[in-house]
């Protein structure tokens, strides 16, 4: 019995196919397997369910295409070349050979239609359906992610570039890596002659990473082994550290580097320094000052002029001659060995151009090494400690008065008696116990005289001097250490009494080296400095009358031919000068034992070229000078010295004192004339 066939697919018109169809076959000519069968198959092996999905994909592709390419014929288009339809009509022709199954194969393998063709390549792709505003926001996200790549390619670019070519020599090196010496970063600084007084010198300085370092322990033992300076604790705290840089040792010596090289030691690295160097050590320690270990001046020269030596290429000349530094310290030294005193100052200064030619304060210190010694060794006497000056001052009293007409050669005052007021009393170290004339008043140093001259002036005259000669504000000198004088307040008669022989006012000796300078190079204030400068002489502010300057010279003079200062007499270069005694002060008052005695002078007096400063602090007396700490037997001697051996090396020849010429140039006329002067009268009203 016959069962009935399903109904096959419609036809092109949609009519039954005429005939019964064949048995289903696959297009090779195999039977095809029953539907169930092959949902079995396909059910236990997954790779038939894939291929079979891909099988309906490409039957429903191609139905996809024919229906295309009728469409096409029906619209009149010719969607292939004459070659696709030439084998489309020979297939037709082919097909109408077959019977039955025949169909589905034409169906099959039917030419495909032409697709549409793609824009030209310069055509710019429209994505139709998709909303505007989509589109652009596509456009902006690729804009800006391609604008963030390049920033950090360009960003990554030169951070490379910096660390490989610009840092370079910066870079620090392993401690098995040798390196090229760096540029100085402190210009040198020089004396007037050229002499080298600091320098730099590249060295290397030791650090690790402690993480990477293998064996801490280890490690640290050999490095103590290398450095037996450095502690083997201190460092194995420092091996297990946990940061990434710590430094052990700063400035190594080429022999210590080379020994760390030889332990291979990972972890340890140098880092390239400068290191300040002072060839002469202490001999110009607080003048020049020094740097610390990260070359930044902290102290003298160094510090004061730290923004211009800092990464300068051009030397610094300094003012000071080492030849006669070293006379200097040397005289200076002897001196306070001599009378056990606990320190000293000296300064030699050219009178027309205010340079300091030496400058020595003790003790003192090596700036190579300034922790090594206490930290008063640092203290620069010359320019921070402020002292009242004794006897020296008249200097300035007299100046005052001749200069101001309130005295002359001629006049005089009585000395004969002390001078009391309230609870105070002026008297004389040397008494004469007479009238004495101005010159025998400095020739003696009396108090009483210099106190009666000085209340001449009175209280605006004398402040108004010293205010004009600089003695009430710190010297502006090139270094940091400058001191503030001290001036009484308010300033009243018996502070006008006292300061007319050096109490009771107090400033540096630089102070007093650059007065005197001022009283005998014709009245001429100029600023004091540490720096050559290219002219001899600079102009200034004129203080006194070049006639006053004259007699202030004639008046240094006697005080070494007659007077107190004969032991500072120099045979052969005609000095003048004055001795300066004070009692230091102390806890409620002044200690009577604690002196500071100096001699401060000029040389030569007929044409005063220098001005030398001797100050010994806290001298103490021996049998050379009968038990006498003063001025005369101490500081006068040194300045003699000083002189006679400082004199050839400055251009000084000695001279023929006894010549004519000079006798005249520095003459005066000791005899009396005139009565009393007005300043007697005045002290019998207190």
């Amino acid at each position: 019995m016959e069962l009935p066939q399903p109904a096959g697919p419609a036809g092109r018109d949609g009519a039954a196919p005429s005939r019964p169809a064949a048995a289903a076959r696959t297009p090779d000519g195999r039977a095809r397997q029953p539907a169930g069968t092959q949902a079995r198959h396909d059910a236990s092996r997954p790779w038939a369910r894939r291929r079979g999905r891909w099988r309906h994909r490409r039957r429903d592709c191609r139905t996809h295409c024919s229906l295309a390419g009728r469409r096409a014929g029906q619209a009149g288009r010719h969607p292939h070349s004459e070659r696709q339809t030439a084998l489309r009509a020979g297939d037709d022709a082919r097909a109408d050979q077959h019977e039955g199954g025949a169909m589905s194969r034409l169906r099959l393998f039917a030419p495909r239609p032409e697709l549409p063709s793609l824009p030209a390549p310069s055509a710019r792709v429209t994505l139709e359906g998709l909303p505007q505003n989509a589109l652009e926001t596509g456009r902006t996200r690729l804009l800006v992610t391609g604008a963030l790549f390049a920033f950090a390619f360009l960003l990554i670019a030169g951070r490379l570039v910096d660390v490989a070519v610009i840092k370079r020599a910066g870079e620090p090196r392993h401690a098995s890596h040798g390196r090229a010496a760096p540029i100085a970063e402190r210009a040198d600084l020089l004396d007037r002659n050229g002499l080298l007084l600091a320098t730099s010198l590249p060295t290397s300085s030791l650090y690790v990473d402690p993480k990477d370092v293998i064996d801490p322990v280890e490690a640290a033992a050999r490095l103590v082994g290398a450095l037996p300076e450095l502690n083997e604790a201190e460092v194995l705290a420092k091996l297990r550290s946990e940061k990434n840089f710590v430094w052990l040792k700063r400035n190594l010596t080429p022999r210590q580097e080379h020994q760390i090289n030889r332990l291979g030691i990972p972890g340890l690295y140098f880092q390239r320094e400068d290191r300040r160097v002072y060839p002469y050590g202490n001999l110009v320690a607080h003048t020049v000052g020094f740097a610390n270990i990260d070359n930044r001046g902290i102290a003298g020269v160094e510090q004061a002029l730290d923004d211009v030596v800092r990464g300068g290429r051009e030397p610094v000349a300094l003012s000071i001659d080492l030849r006669v530094q070293h006379i200097l310290r040397e005289e200076l030294h002897n001196t306070v060995v001599e009378f056990n005193a606990i320190g000293a100052a000296g300064i030699v200064m050219d009178v027309h151009s205010a340079e300091i030619v030496a400058m020595v304060s003790l003790p003192d210190f090596d700036p190579n090494r300034p922790g090594a010694l206490p930290a008063d060794t640092r203290f620069n006497r010359n320019t921070l400690g402020v002292y009242e000056m004794g006897s020296a001052f008249k200097i300035f009293t007299l100046a005052m008065a001749l200069d101001a007409g309130t005295t002359s050669f001629a006049g005089g005052y009585d000395a004969t008696h002390p001078i009391k007021i309230s609870r105070f009393t002026i008297r004389d170290d040397h008494p004469q116990k007479r009238y004495l004339t101005t010159p025998e008043i400095f020739m003696h140093s009396s108090n009483i005289g210099s106190a009666k001259m000085a209340l001449d002036l009175g209280v605006a005259g004398q402040r108004a001097f010293f205010n004009k000669i600089g003695f009430l504000k710190p010297v502006q000198l090139e270094l940091p250490e400058n001191g503030q004088p001290l001036a009484p307040h308010p300033w009243r008669p018996i502070n006008v009494m006292t300061i007319a022989f050096g109490h009771g006012i107090a400033v540096t000796p630089v102070h007093l080296a650059n007065g005197v300078a001022t009283v005998v190079n014709g009245g001429i204030l100029r600023q004091p400095t540490l720096l050559k400068r290219p002219e001899p002489s600079i102009p200034g502010e004129r203080v006194i009358s070049a006639r006053s300057s004259d007699q202030m010279r004639r008046l240094l003079r006697l005080v070494v031919e007659r007077g107190t200062g004969k032991k500072a007499n120099a045979p052969g270069y005609v000095v003048g000068g004055k001795t300066g005694t004070a009692e230091k002060t102390g806890n409620g008052g002044y200690r009577r034992k604690a002196l500071l005695s100096s001699f401060v002078g000029a040389f030569p007096m007929q044409a005063p070229r220098y001005v030398v400063l001797v100050s010994v602090d806290e001298p103490k007396g021996n049998k050379k000078s009968f038990g006498f700490a003063t001025a005369g037997w101490v500081a006068a001697p040194a300045f003699s010295r000083i002189v006679q051996r400082i004199g050839p090396v400055l251009g000084v020849p000695p001279v023929n004192e006894d010549a004519d010429e000079i006798r005249q140039a520095l003459s005066i006329d000791m005899a009396p004339k005139g009565a009393p002067k007005q300043g007697e009268r005045k002290l019998a009203s207190f």
